[in-house]
């Protein structure tokens, strides 16, 4: 259930687990402990959930992903609402260099992640024992040994909430993060990517268009309500951000624009990657963005949380039944330490088959996609865009 803001502030009884950040990741490590009977409280910051048409930066559910949220309740609900990608292609200056076709077991499905996050608190909604209370910033954390007090404020109101166990999911920007003392460290080189969405008239409905161009990848995927995403890296960002700019941007390298009267507001983003040290300490466990910030060019970052989550439920739930011990979280720490690098490591690849290239390098470079779209690299490689090597 979810409590309107300015509904009681602290609490005496000790929750199993109170997570703060109730984004996609924190809801659906909610759901999942809530259908296990756990007594779980949400801490989000936000009054409201984003609005429908709000920017949504994620829109991939990959299989992995898709088979926690059946657990949670809501896969079906998502294959109804979601487009299906059941190929990619990719080309350069007109010509296909490749084209990989997903099995039946392995398509991806698109979805803005805000449609997937209304599907969560609506199920959070239904378990009786979860509560999502909205307008709370988390601002310390007290251990007390055998659990831990979330402290913060709701408005003028100070907040108290007493858990066995706490988990951050309150994003890349986390402070739960900052709490335990987590450094964050960058992992690679980072993009700049502009990106806006609009009506696809590209007929090509259920494929992600990959346009590997001298001067930069463009990159596009169809959404629900016959909208596609165009996704393109540049070398900085534009003066002057519009549809028109990104228009102009995907026509120049690809061909092709799109209708700009129909496109929506666009945004710019740098694609950076980090990693906590630690993903844990003592009661507190980091999950999601909050635990790594992944590239989000290949679609990763929400599916990885996801399944992230699903072995945080895991070990949450035997740690619980076992007495709530301190050391919970060495198995999970361990364990998604290296989901993630192994994450990162397919990101860096990701940006950099999509990086501005020209003469030996880019003859190169479309040969290498070439060969991955040719057995038995193909195969391997479709596992790898799919998720389904984690």
């Amino acid at each position: 259930m979810t409590d309107p803001v300015g509904a009681d502030r602290s609490e005496t009884r000790i929750h199993d687990v109170a997570i703060v950040g109730g984004g996609a990741v924190g809801l659906l490590l909610a759901c999942l402990l809530g259908r296990r009977g756990r007594d779980v409280v949400v801490l989000e910051r936000r009054t409201d959930p984003p609005p429908p048409g709000s920017p949504s930066r994620a829109i991939g559910v990959h299989p992995p992903g898709l088979k926690v949220l059946d657990h949670a309740g809501i896969g079906e609900a998502v294959r109804d609402r979601a487009v299906v990608i059941r190929e990619g292609r990719v080309t350069c200056e007109g010509r296909t260099l490749g084209a990989m076709r997903f099995p039946r077991s392995g398509l991806v499905r698109s979805l803005p992640q805000r449609e997937v996050e209304a599907l969560l608190e609506e199920r959070l909604g239904e378990l009786p024992n979860v509560r999502l209370r909205r307008g709370v910033e988390v601002t310390g954390l007290r251990d007390r040994g055998t659990h831990v007090v979330v402290t913060g404020a709701a408005g003028d109101d100070e907040v108290a909430v007493p858990a066995r166990y706490v988990v951050g999911a309150d994003g890349v920007r986390s402070g739960i993060r900052s709490l335990i003392d987590a450094r964050w460290r960058p992992r690679g080189r980072g993009a700049t990517y502009v990106m806006c969405d609009t009506r696809d008239d590209t007929g090509a409905r259920e494929t992600a268009l990959l346009h590997f161009e001298p001067t930069g990848v463009v990159e596009s995927f169809p959404m629900p309500g016959g909208v596609r995403r165009y996704v393109a890296r540049v070398r900085r960002r534009p003066s002057v951000l519009d549809a028109a700019a990104v228009a102009a941007i995907v026509e120049a390298r690809t061909g092709q624009g799109f209708d700009t009267d129909a496109a929506g507001e666009p945004t710019a983003f740098d694609a950076r990657q980090h990693l906590a040290t630690p993903i844990a300490a003592g009661r507190v466990a980091l999950v999601g963005d909050a635990a790594h910030e992944v590239s989000p060019i290949g679609g990763q970052g929400m599916n990885l949380g996801w399944m992230a989550a699903q072995h945080l439920d895991h070990e949450l739930d035997a740690a619980l039944a076992a007495g709530a011990p301190l050391d919970a979280f060495a198995g999970y720490e361990r364990v998604r330490r290296a989901a993630a690098t192994r994450a990162m490591r397919q990101a860096a690849f990701n940006m950099r088959m999509g990086a501005p290239v020209t003469g030996l390098r880019l003859r190169v470079r479309n040969a290498s996609v070439r060969l991955l779209g040719l057995p038995p690299a193909r195969s391997v490689l479709a596992r790898a865009f799919t998720m389904r090597w984690l």
